[in-house]
């Protein structure tokens, strides 16, 4: 009996046509999947249309509507979900989903760099390798990326590219798989790489805040005014900032509003190190989060789900930091 695939269609590059006046979601996922008739030779495909957005709208209620759909048809049956969607983002919603997903079938998000009326478009060949990772007898359940024929983990991948076809990387980890025209090669364990939270609805308001030669504190102070639900700082090296930026993440913290700190390499963990007013090991001492080896964007969504899950400060730090014990 051959495997149930469903498709979940959200817009991005991949449906993309138009570049006078700016190129626009237009192909519908049915579209998509019409362009590549050797999808049909590993599975029985269903296609849903979620949302036509550029993943650069992507918001908080799509991701939350996306995470639903997938719940509803692995609760159908399906075996696998292959989600098409904007290469801008793509990585915080499939992170998104493995933090909030819990069901044992797995989910590859893909989509493309180049658009399906550019010469060359790569959108076909990454739906196929989606396609064939989300078949694949290893795969059981996890979130991933599939694109320029590899697999990667969710919580791992990142784009680090503008328009390169080779864009996404694990740069701490590398990929989950390689996928040739014979085999998919597993390079290591496809599964979720990420703790997994309780959350049907993140409202959640994080932003972000750059740290690097001589930045002030103003960033953080508006966000106080604004009463934000938490601050993610984006460090330089092991996770530092300027020493006015670490005397306003120590004021944050005394508000009770949670500080995650990350770094803006990108490759390495952060670590708490250096003394001074910015350096890692007094942000610590301040009662700042750090954020491992996750880019800002990430540690955002990250940091947006627990506070959704709690309003206790110290428990919104175990639970960001919990992860990081099991990995």
């Amino acid at each position: 009996m051959p495997l149930s695939v469903v498709i979940l269609s959200t817009g991005g590059t991949i449906a993309s046509t138009g570049a006078d006046g700016g190129a626009t979601p237009s192909k519908r996922g049915a579209e998509l999947v019409d362009a590549v008739p050797e999808l049909e030779e590993y599975a029985d495909l269903t296609v849903e249309e979620l949302a036509q957005v550029p993943s650069y709208d992507m918001t908080f209620d799509t991701m939350t509507e996306l995470a639903a759909a997938v719940r509803r048809v692995a609760a159908d049956g399906a075996d696998g979900v292959v989600v098409t969607h904007g290469t801008d983002t793509i990585e915080e919603s499939a992170y998104f989903l493995d933090l909030t997903l819990e069901c044992a079938i797995p989910v590859v998000f893909t989509g493309a760099q180049r658009r399906p009326d550019e010469v060359s478009p790569d959108g076909p060949a990454n739906l196929l390798t989606a396609i064939r990772a989300a078949t694949h007898t290893d795969f059981h359940d996890g979130v991933y990326v599939a694109a320029n024929d590899e697999v990667h983990a969710a919580r791992d991948v990142t784009k680090t590219h503008t328009s390169a076809l080779e864009t996404f990387d694990s740069p701490s980890t590398g990929p989950i798989a390689s996928v040739t025209r014979a085999a998919v090669r597993i390079v290591r364990e496809p599964r979720s790489y990420s703790a997994t939270f309780d959350v049907r609805d993140v409202t959640s308001d994080i932003v972000i805040v750059a740290s690097g030669a001589d930045m002030g504190r103003r960033q953080i102070d508006h966000a106080l005014e604004d009463d934000v639900d938490g601050i993610v700082v984006d460090g330089t090296g092991l996770g530092n900032t300027t020493s006015e930026l670490g005397d306003a993440i120590a004021d944050a913290v005394a508000t009770e509003t949670p500080v995650v700190v990350t770094s803006r390499c990108p490759a390495g963990t952060t670590e708490p190190v250096y003394g001074g007013g910015g350096g890692g090991e007094t942000l610590r001492s301040h009662g700042a989060i750090f954020g491992a080896d996750l880019p800002a964007q990430k540690a955002r969504i990250k940091l947006a789900v627990v506070c959704a899950v709690t309003d206790d400060l110290e428990e919104r730090r175990q639970l960001f930091a919990g992860e990081e014990l099991e990995r």
